[in-house]
């Protein structure tokens, strides 16, 4: 059994819906369907979600909406029509999209996160209703029935063990099934959203909960590249990667694949494949447990900007038991997860995401480190990117580190943080955001160079 997700690019037009209909009907292992909500036909267009959330937002504001809500109901339109189906499809999403503006237009949270939804959900519709017109017998599973059951926080899901059982169940299942991404039910029967690169996460949870033999995640390129395509004419295809190193790659600003969808699928160990939906024909790239070491050692390069570093100085903080675990314990009062700690025996940092930083955490923070830590100085440097550079092959290989930092060097990168976790899987570098590309492209060329 192989579970299949199909992306925004990938469903966002009928000609599109025709090359899904191909995939799933040529290999009869393709057995579940998850789908994303319709994405751009091209640059200037707008994705399905976002006219969503513009949907959402007049409604919650108290604004007339109805313009916005036929915008919705024209792109669902404008892919019903070109592959004839029924009207009763197009009725039916336009009714359910009312339905959830009266049930939840009191509840701002509810509302966003109900309409959000409705772009994979009434998708998903839509392909199963296709799927059967073309010969493919298949069903659209709706979340809660599929026993999708996660947390009861909009916008920021997350899946309960006991799903995985549930979802097993549709094992038994003989038809396709078509299962829109993004969202769950919680116990208290809500709808709630996954955070960014949700249908990732819910094929990735589907994949794990039916065990499947594979899950492929259908997008718009043929395989991973080395480093953004956008920013080096010939970049590295990488025919197998590692759950590791696309964890890795993925957290540092990968768009192919959302860090959070791996995890499913590695404590399952179900190998994962990404391919081109326009060119499904060509092998892709694997995603596995564990590959045969080549003489490469680095195998992607990515970088993340909207990180802040926060910097403190204190004589001896080395010889001061608890420091860091009270420093910790500061942010975890607010709410605030951090990603390095980069230290000396005087100095110690804490890199964040600049974004958890709102709503006046930053003044309570920094007051409450200068009054319980006693600190001789605290100060916040802004504007940081993370460059990493990821694989397996580094553990093995000598120089690695010599080799990246005299090509920043070579650049004229200024390297403000290193960082190297103890599987060295990866290399971290902290610089200034502005030279992020620069970074990349620059550690690319060296460990690339016939690339």
């Amino acid at each position: 059994m192989k579970v299949v997700k199909f992306g925004g690019s990938s469903l966002a037009s009928g000609e599109q819906f025709e090359k899904v209909g191909r995939i799933v009907s040529s290999d009869p292992d393709r057995r579940v369907v998850v789908v994303s909500a319709p994405g751009k036909r091209f640059d200037e267009d707008i994705k399905t979600t976002d006219l969503l959330i513009r949907l959402a937002d007049q409604v919650i504001a108290n604004e007339v909406y109805e313009d916005a809500l036929q915008d919705v109901v024209a792109r669902y339109a404008e892919i019903v029509t070109y592959l004839e189906l029924e009207e009763a499809v197009l009725k039916d999403i336009e009714q359910k999209l009312r339905e959830r503006i009266d049930t939840y237009r009191h509840d701002d949270d509810r509302l966003m996160d109900a309409l959000k939804a409705s772009g994979e959900n009434e998708n998903a519709k839509v392909m199963a209703a296709y799927l059967t017109k073309t010969g493919t017998p298949a069903s659209y599973v709706s979340p809660d029935e599929a026993g999708m059951l996660v947390t009861d926080e909009p916008g920021n899901a997350r899946i309960l063990p006991e799903a995985y059982g549930q979802l097993y169940r549709l094992r038994q299942r003989k038809e396709v099934l078509v299962i829109p991404g993004f969202f769950g039910y919680s116990k208290e029967n809500n709808i709630v959203t996954f955070p960014r690169g949700g249908s990732d996460i819910t094929g990735s949870i589907v994949a794990a909960g039916l065990e499947a033999s594979m899950y492929e995640n259908f997008t718009d390129v043929d395989s991973v590249y080395s480093v953004n395509p956008n920013l080096v004419e010939h970049p590295h295809e990488m025919k197998e990667i590692t759950y590791r190193e696309m964890r890795e790659l993925a957290y540092s600003g990968f768009g192919v694949f959302h860090d959070e969808a791996l995890l499913p699928v590695v404590e399952k160990k179900v190998p994962v494949c990404i391919k081109n939906t326009n060119h499904p024909d060509l092998p892709g790239t694997m995603i596995v447990a564990e590959r045969i070491p080549d003489e490469v050692p680095v195998q992607g390069i990515a970088s993340d900007t909207g990180f802040l570093s926060i910097n403190l100085t204190k004589y001896l903080m080395n010889r001061e038991v608890g420091f860091g675990r009270h420093l910790l314990e500061i942010l975890e009062g607010e709410g605030i997860s951090f990603e390095h700690t980069p230290s000396g025996i005087d100095n110690m940092s804490v890199i964040l995401r600049e974004e958890q930083l709102e709503n006046g955490k930053e003044e309570r923070i920094l007051t409450r480190i200068r009054q319980e830590l006693n600190v001789e100085d605290v100060n916040i440097e802004r504007n940081l990117a993370m460059v990493m550079v990821v694989g397996e092959g580094m553990a093995r290989t000598v120089g690695v580190a010599s080799k990246a930092t005299a090509a920043l060097a070579d650049a004229g990168v200024n390297i403000k943080m290193i960082n190297q976790g103890s599987s060295e899987t990866s290399m971290m570098f902290g610089v200034d955001d502005q030279h992020a590309d620069l970074a990349v492209k620059s550690l690319h060329q060296a460990f690339f160079p016939d690339k």
